[in-house]
């Protein structure tokens, strides 16, 4: 199939798309500046040129037909569930946990990579086999598979939050996708029936320490300390926050991972209940606008592919915040294109693109 012109691409741009996501990359360079700049200045120029790379990656994927995408669906995925592997034999260990390739000035991360593939085999099987009637567990065997095999080998890592994020994104995909409401019982049956055997052989102890620290936090001092400093950097912002660059913090440095997991603490104390509000009234324009796309789209892949994209940004946002406020355990989860990282922006960016190249192509069929 022919890309589409330059020309054709500038006149069907979706305009609210794109500034929705620059506006959340300017909250979060705005938000790594206050964070950085007294000590790893570096780390805010790193993530403006990873920013700007998204970018370029953006305009690429949404120039291609998306057609040749959904043909290419499972030998992509099939792609990265071979990185996954090879990460595991060949990764760089960091803090216990293998998960990143070291390319010198960048580390690939390729289970961030594994969450936009997941969805692209998903809407793949979704076009390629229709059930009007319902899909039974007959119908979901596939896609369970295709989930389940990158969660397994993610969470081998150790990676829990990202082989969660996976699971939430497959879940969301797989419900909407015309799931009988008696298949959608036996699976949340299942899944509760599973809990006891993953608690017990599929955590290690570090993770249960997290979730135990977080339902009793007496029971584990020290591993409840990094959850509960987010919590009250959260509540001295109180309604207006303590103003730009004077979170009080950041510069006793008692706030940690404050530019990866912990950045929307960051924020609540500097802006307060008002720029908290801000910030996720950008992302539900940005998720509620990609799920707008996705209703206009003109076949199966497309729409799949928007909801599973707003499915990851939804997710994310929710189990990060939820972490940061205490709502959730802590599991390493980013917040999008808002949290320091390389691999965490550029997917998201390249997930962005795929949906700009859905709204563009309404237009043609």
């Amino acid at each position: 199939m022919p890309k589409v012109s330059w020309r054709k691409l500038r006149f069907r741009f979706d305009w609210t798309l794109t500034v929705a996501a620059a506006v959340c990359c300017a909250l979060g360079l705005l938000n790594l500046w206050s964070a950085v700049r007294e000590r790893q200045f570096n780390l805010f120029a790193q993530q403006l040129s990873w920013l700007a790379g998204g970018a370029v990656i953006f305009l690429a994927v949404a120039s291609f037909d998306y057609r040749i995408i959904s043909r290419l669906g499972y030998l992509l995925y099939g792609a990265g569930i071979a990185l996954l592997v090879a990460v595991l034999v060949h990764g760089k260990v960091v803090s216990g946990s293998r998960r990143w390739f070291d390319l010198g000035a960048f580390h690939l991360q390729p289970s961030e990579l594994m969450k936009v593939l997941t969805i692209i085999a998903l809407a793949k099987y979704i076009h390629d086999t229709p059930a009007l009637d319902g899909r039974t567990l007959r119908h979901i065997l596939v896609p369970l598979f295709l989930a389940g095999l990158p969660i397994l080998l993610v969470a081998a890592q150790p990676d829990l939050g990202t082989a969660l994020i996976i699971g939430l994104i497959s879940a969301t995909v797989v419900v909407i996708a015309r799931l009988r409401m008696k298949t959608l019982g036996g699976i949340i049956g299942a899944g509760v029936l599973a809990l006891a055997p993953l608690w017990e052989y599929a955590l290690h102890d570090y993770q249960r320490n997290r979730i135990l620290a977080f339902i009793n936090p007496a029971l584990d001092p020290a591993t409840a300390w990094q959850p509960r400093q987010a919590m009250n950097a959260v509540g001295s912002g109180r309604f207006i926050g303590k103003g730009f660059l004077q979170g009080t913090q950041i510069r006793l440095r008692s706030l940690p991972a404050l530019w990866t997991d912990f950045p929307f603490a960051v924020w609540a104390e500097e802006w307060g209940f008002i720029g908290c509000a801000a910030v996720l009234i950008a992302y539900s324009l940005l998720v509620l606008w990609v799920l707008k796309i996705g209703h206009k789209s003109r076949d199966r892949f497309g729409i799949t592919v928007c909801v599973g994209v707003a499915a990851m940004l939804f997710w994310q946002v929710t189990v990060n915040i939820g972490m940061v406020t205490g709502v959730l355990p802590v599991v390493g989860v980013t917040l999008p294109l808002i949290s320091y990282g390389g691999s965490s922006a550029l997917t998201v960016m390249l997930a962005l693109g795929l949906v700009m190249n859905v709204s563009v192509r309404r237009f043609t069929y």
